[in-house]
């Protein structure tokens, strides 16, 4: 009998151990510098993640309960970091790589700022796949371009769509919002009735407006309307000491009386006033807009706009990066790298020096800054771009963290989800990059990956180039 009692007593405390310690879970990434553009710098620290969500932000010493811990000792944690500006379907020799290439950098979500629906929704559903391994993605659909389309699908790849009037501007987007979109992309050739439509109609779906400024309009005026503007477009013409006149002339040459293509129309107008509004520069006037542009956030894609001054075939990890993309593109690519070469001694072009002087101004008046690529386009890597954008950055002016936060912060205001992203909080989701080095130091350092963590799993660098690896091989990509 008293053996009996015993094995009861026994079994009953196992029982109740059982019930008070559970089998732990989660990830911590211990004894790590934190850092990000909310909480500024803190030390000593251990993140815990578990499944897509951060749980726990303690003191290095505090004791854990999980399930794997990661030792962050020498190393530095910041938010996953978004491509603010990209084209997942421009070029379909991406279409196997693109989601690898990002995730391999520590891009963790994408804006894509126009594509088509029928070609970018099964990839971003694709993306959105339970089991994908994939970053976050957001989606515009196509370009809402004007009576004329730039990007019409005969001189340049289509993606642009025709808004001649009010009514099919609504209609089309009432279409998109129907379709899923996340926001909205209003294109150079629309109308001002067009515009006007197209803003009142995306304040009714509740959709976030991107938007280069229409060349039938000025910055001020178009500007303070939407959420965010791409490249510095037309900002320019809008700094020019004839900026009224240089507008009227625009609407003059709009009318499109020679009938030619959206493309030829909006080269011609940039060719015809873009580099003399920029030599007619007039500060005061230029205070003027910058003003009525503070509530905008600019995403300058600098290193597209001042390609000149760091050009990427000019690097030293470029053969490195080429390396990693599809054959097909890295020939091309490396060619044209060869070809163009030769002008890289050569002066910044006056536009490309005007970019980065823009966005100090802008910067110091405190415009909000954020951080887009236009990748693939131009060279420009998925991910690997990201990074040379940022250096873009703290050279017009922002300081390594406000580099920091054009890429995490800033996209996550544009949505308003920034009580789920944009910084290292409990609660928030498990988009995390671990580094090497301090970008605090040196803001190149966000390219010394050790780890990232997407959706709460966590790759490190073998994860990351099987997954590379693995995107090259077709049919076997995770996008």
């Amino acid at each position: 009998m008293m053996r009996r009692i015993l094995i009861f007593i026994a079994t009953v405390t196992l029982i109740g151990c059982s019930e008070q310690s559970p089998e732990p879970t989660g990830t911590a990434i211990t004894n790590v510098t934190v850092i990000d553009a909310v909480n500024g710098v803190r030390q000593n620290q251990s993140v815990v993640f578990d499944g897509d969500e951060i749980t726990a932000i303690q003191a290095a010493d505090a004791a854990l309960n999980v399930a794997e811990v990661v030792d962050g000792s020498g190393k530095f944690l910041i938010p996953g970091l978004w491509d603010f500006h990209v084209h997942l379907t421009y070029d379909d020799r991406f279409k196997d790589s693109m989601s690898a290439l990002f995730l391999s950098y520590g891009v963790t979500s994408v804006r894509d700022t126009g594509g088509l629906m029928r070609k970018v929704l099964p990839v971003v559903e694709k993306m959105r796949g339970e089991d994908a391994v994939a970053p976050r993605v957001f989606f515009a659909g196509p370009l809402l371009d004007g009576t004329f389309v730039v990007y019409d699908g005969d001189s340049r790849p289509e993606i642009g769509r025709r808004n001649a009037t009010p009514e099919q501007a609504k209609a089309t987007i009432a279409e998109l919002k129907a379709k899923g979109v996340d926001f909205i992309k209003i294109y150079e050739m629309v109308s001002p009735a067009a515009f006007d439509a197209m803003v009142e109609a995306a304040n009714e779906h509740n959709l976030p407006i991107d938007s280069h400024v229409p060349l039938s309009m000025r910055a001020s005026t178009a500007g303070p309307q939407v959420d965010s503007i791409e490249h510095l477009r037309n900002i320019e013409m809008d700094c020019a000491a004839n900026a009224p006149e240089l507008h009227e002339t625009r609407l003059e040459l709009l009318k499109n009386e020679g009938g030619v293509s959206g493309f030829e129309l909006r080269s011609t107008l940039h060719s015809l006033q873009r580099n003399s509004a920029i030599a007619n520069y007039d500060e005061a006037r230029c205070d003027q807009t910058i003003a009525a542009l503070k509530a905008t956030l600019m995403v300058p894609t600098l290193r597209l706009n001042s390609f000149d001054q760091a050009p990427p075939y000019a690097r030293d990890d470029w053969e490195e990066a080429l390396s990693r993309i599809p054959v097909a593109v890295r020939e091309d690519w490396a060619e044209t790298g060869t070809r163009m070469a030769p002008a890289t001694n050569e002066p910044p072009s006056a536009s490309s020096e005007f970019s980065v002087f823009l966005i100090d101004r802008m910067h110091a008046a405190g415009v909000p800054i954020g951080a887009g690529t236009d990748t693939p386009i131009f060279l420009s890597i998925p991910g690997y771009s990201l990074h040379s954008e940022l250096e873009m950055l703290v050279k017009a002016g922002l300081t390594p963290l406000e580099a920091l936060e054009s890429a995490t912060v800033r996209p996550a205001e544009f949505f308003s989800i920034q009580d789920r992203t944009g910084s290292i909080d409990v609660g928030k989701q498990a988009d995390l990059l671990l580094l090497d080095a301090n970008p605090i130091d040196d803001i190149s350092n966000t390219k010394r990956i050790a780890a990232v963590v997407s959706k709460g799993n966590l790759l490190d660098r073998e994860d990351l180039q099987a997954l590379v690896a693995s995107s090259l091989q077709p049919g076997t990509a995770n996008q």
